[in-house]
């Protein structure tokens, strides 16, 4: 039987955040409840929806409130991330929890689906998090913004940043400058990602005490890094053995995250990716979570999607 569930909101600053630019929050909400609906005054009314609508209805009103009065401005990807919430019928926290809140940030970073929200909840709740997925599907985004929210809230002391340096199908040959100047262009989209996420002068300052160091893959062996974030990005590019040598570098307290895209490995042939190595040994270990992105979680530009499935299509026998 279809019902209605009307909802009252205390003040316009509110409704207006919550209904979005030319109501684009409520389009959204309308289209994937399959019901009407309309505002009267403070008031949001849903008509024509079922039970289930009618639960689902209130539950993201309620994160979209929430949102609004903690400052946020959410907009129709917000919705749309509310839609596909991991959680079914355990209120807002369910989505809100996934939410990423950076210090000093730009704005809050939240999941573009149940993928990505297990993913962000891979990274809170366990001590070495894979993800695996191909270009443009957030893995390093999110993986920072997480870094980020931990040491710059002071749950962590430093993060680490590292990568293997394996240049994809060109050789670049002798690179000038220190350490940090040649390994730069290698890291540089780890970069972009802190920039878009928070002001330069944070990341300066961070360089600067040394809350972000740039820490070579080849020059890990026999450290043991404590109380921090590491995040090995194109892991598809490291060797068996580099692989092995990176996790037994987690120390007490410390975090890492890994990250890779398991169709573009620039190994030369016959090496084995360390990224497939470790997917298949330690899929069985308790306290290591696996995340999988796939061509539905790209949020890149939208033709990154038809690109990849054209790829995935050309090698199917």
């Amino acid at each position: 039987m279809d019902d209605s569930i009307t909802v009252v909101l205390d003040s316009h600053e509110v409704l207006s955040g919550v209904c979005g630019a030319n109501d684009g929050n409520l389009k959204v909400i309308e289209g994937s409840l399959g019901g009407r609906i309309a505002t009267r005054g403070n008031e949001i009314r849903l008509e024509g929806a079922d039970e289930a609508g009618i639960r689902r209805f209130r539950t993201m009103m309620d994160s979209l409130i929430t949102a609004v009065r903690e400052g946020d401005n959410p907009s129709p990807d917000f919705v749309r991330a509310l839609v596909e919430s991991p959680v079914e019928g355990t209120g807002p926290a369910a989505f809100q929890d996934t939410v990423i809140h950076i210090p000093h940030g730009f704005g809050r970073v939240f999941p573009r689906g149940r993928n990505q929200a297990w993913y962000i909840q891979g990274m809170r709740f366990n001590d070495i998090t894979f993800c695996v997925g191909p270009a443009g599907t957030g893995k390093t985004f999110l993986a920072i913004a997480e870094a980020l929210n931990l040491v710059l809230s002071k749950k962590m002391c430093k993060l680490v940043l590292t990568r293997p340096v394996v240049e994809a199908g060109e050789n670049l040959g002798f690179l000038p400058g220190d350490l940090a100047q040649k390994i730069n262009p290698y890291l540089r989209p780890l970069y972009d990602a802190m920039e878009f996420l928070i002001p330069f002068e944070v990341i300066r300052r961070m360089e600067e005490n040394h809350t972000i160091e740039i820490a070579p893959l080849a020059y890990m062996r026999g450290r043991s890094l404590n109380d921090c974030v590491i995040i090995l990005d194109e892991a598809q590019n490291t060797t068996k053995e580099q692989m092995k040598m990176f996790l037994t570098r987690l120390g007490q307290g410390a975090r890492t995250v890994i990250t890779g895209d398991v169709t573009q490995v620039d190994l030369p042939k016959r090496v084995d990716s360390g990224l497939l190595h470790a997917l298949t040994i330690l899929k069985e270990v308790e306290g290591i979570h696996f995340a999988y992105l796939n061509t539905g979680d790209v949020v890149r530009h939208p033709l990154i999607k038809k690109i990849i499935q054209a790829y995935e299509d050309e090698t199917k026998p």
